[in-house]
């Protein structure tokens, strides 16, 4: 089978397309032959060496992925050769034509549902969900702030958030993506490139200030979230890329919460937890993944390269 292959930690260029045996599945093990692989920001720091859990080299890289069962362990119990499935972890990784998965790790996809629509699920769902209420306890009536509304986790914390019925904010850079914010749920939408952009926000909840930021870019936002939120308000610190000062009498004089959340920490019962209400989401329809650009597996490293600078709304996709 052929896959990406990475034998050392680098820019983009260093993935490699390599022909390589397809595994074998053992024990609770599922084989998928994958039709689509989901390209998330941590495979990038990742392979780059960034990341502070590297994997051993030579490796293939991706968790998230859809396909199709080709084979199974002799311990599996809810998966059998056909069916459509979609991955949120990976042994063997997920740019490749087939990926080794534990059962835990492979999810049933409707039929309704894309093979590219279940690559966008693991990550980005799985990190919103975990943001929303495992973390910042989100309930119904809530006023929520997304930042980065446009890109795959902050399109699944909109839809999300809006099926469980919280009052919806989001940014974006452009018109464009203001439209098409409200298009996904968001009440509300705010262009981050105007400077005055936080004070429109507290202005739109009346002074109240927002109950839970879920915040993209810490690094830059983090102190001024602090200052538009509610009594008792949550930012959840979904990515920042360096350094924040930040006053800690605007958390001291609101009790507020900064709280950190990665996916990896989540337990087996979170995770379970997560994907029963994600597979609900794509039955009933709340859920809904968007795909805003697709690469073949010899153009990972473009990928990587348009995931890191792109401006599509939505999700970046490989099929191998």
């Amino acid at each position: 089978m052929k896959a990406i292959i990475v034998r050392q930690f680098g820019d983009p260029d260093v993935m490699k397309v390599e022909d390589i045996s397809i595994p074998e599945p053992l024990h609770e093990q599922v084989l998928i032959a994958v039709r689509a692989a989901g390209v998330n920001p941590v495979d990038t720091y990742i392979r780059s060496g960034q990341y502070a859990k590297k994997p051993e080299l030579p490796y293939t890289p991706g968790m998230d992925g859809a396909g199709v069962v080709q084979a199974v362990g002799p311990r599996v119990k809810r998966f059998s050769a056909g069916d459509r499935v979609y991955i949120a972890g990976s042994i063997s990784g997920t740019y490749a034509e087939y990926a080794l998965c534990l059962e835990s790790h492979t999810h049933a996809l409707p039929d309704q549902v894309s093979f590219e629509q279940g690559a966008s699920l693991g990550v980005p769902y799985g990190i919103a969900y975990r943001a929303l209420f495992h973390r910042a306890f989100a309930k119904p009536g809530d006023t929520v702030l997304i930042h980065g509304g446009t890109g795959g986790v902050g399109i699944a914390a909109i839809q999300l958030a809006r099926s469980h019925g919280m009052n919806v904010m989001a940014t974006a850079g452009s018109d464009t993506g203001l439209e098409f914010l409200i298009a996904q749920g968001a009440r509300h939408v705010f262009n981050h490139r105007i400077d005055d952009h936080f004070e429109q926000i507290i202005t739109k909840t009346n002074g109240v200030g927002v109950d839970i930021i879920l915040e993209m870019a810490a690094h830059s936002n983090l102190g001024r979230d602090l200052k538009i939120l509610a009594g008792g308000g949550r930012v959840v610190v979904i990515g920042s890329r360096g350094p924040v000062e930040i006053d800690a009498r605007d958390a001291m004089s609101r009790d507020a919460s900064i709280l950190g959340v990665l996916l990896f920490n989540a337990s087996d019962d979170e995770l379970a937890t997560i994907h029963a209400a994600l597979g609900a989401g794509l039955e009933n329809g709340t859920i809904r993944p968007v795909i805003g650009k697709t690469f073949s597996l010899n153009d990972s490293p473009l990928a990587h390269k348009s995931l890191m600078t792109s401006t599509a709304h939505g999700k970046i996709v490989l099929m191998p």
